[in-house]
């Protein structure tokens, strides 16, 4: 650069008077004004790249575990066919714990529907007699039941009251009495001055 000067006899340059230290301000005031410039863009590039890594490291790990369990599956059909028997087997077991089930169920109806012929029938005989058929359609009361006895209970008094109101009461037709009753106004123009 300077001919044939030695490093000795040449001028010290802006870098090298202080030991190198303005080499380093130069490079600092680059990066600095590089991030000036493009820090938002390095900034949501870093970001992006960070999500593309972690994508692509999950979709390799879940990739990876396919490989092995395939590889797991070819190695061992034993398991494969335990796995298989024991489905099986449970399955069975849950389809005649249903078949119990509607069984039952269709028995209670059974005894249902045998229970309603009977008192339709009762209910028939009763009529044939000329007796009240309701009477003899309910069931008896249970004497082992725990509740108060018929001697210890009072009578009951709604026969002694008199009703409020007749039988053929019905508030919906406005008839049956009563001052307060809704009427609809005249038709027609209106008989104002």
């Amino acid at each position: 650069m300077f001919g044939g000067l030695s490093s000795a006899a040449r001028p010290a340059g802006p870098g090298e008077a202080w030991g190198g230290l303005a080499g380093s301000r130069v490079a600092t005031l680059a990066v600095g004004s590089l991030l000036a410039t493009y820090g938002w863009y390095i900034v949501f590039s870093c970001i992006l790249l960070y999500v593309v890594f972690q994508k692509l490291s999950t979709r390799l790990r879940a990739l990876r575990q396919r490989q092995l369990d395939r590889a797991a599956a070819a190695v061992e059909p034993d398991v494969v066919v335990k796995r298989q028997e024991a489905l099986a087997a449970a399955r069975l077991k849950m389809q005649e714990e249903l078949n119990a089930q509607v069984e039952k169920h269709k028995e209670k109806l059974r005894q249902l529907e045998e229970q309603k012929r009977r008192q339709k029938i009762e209910m028939w005989d009763s009529m044939q007699e000329g007796k009240s058929y309701k009477g003899t359609a309910r069931k008896p009361p249970k004497e082992d039941s725990p509740g108060p006895s018929t001697s210890s209970v009072l009578p009951n008094r709604k026969s002694d009251r008199k009703p409020l109101r007749g039988g053929g009461y019905n508030p919906l037709s406005g008839e049956g009495g009563g001052a307060c009753s809704w009427r609809p106004g005249r038709r027609g123009p209106s008989s104002g001055g």
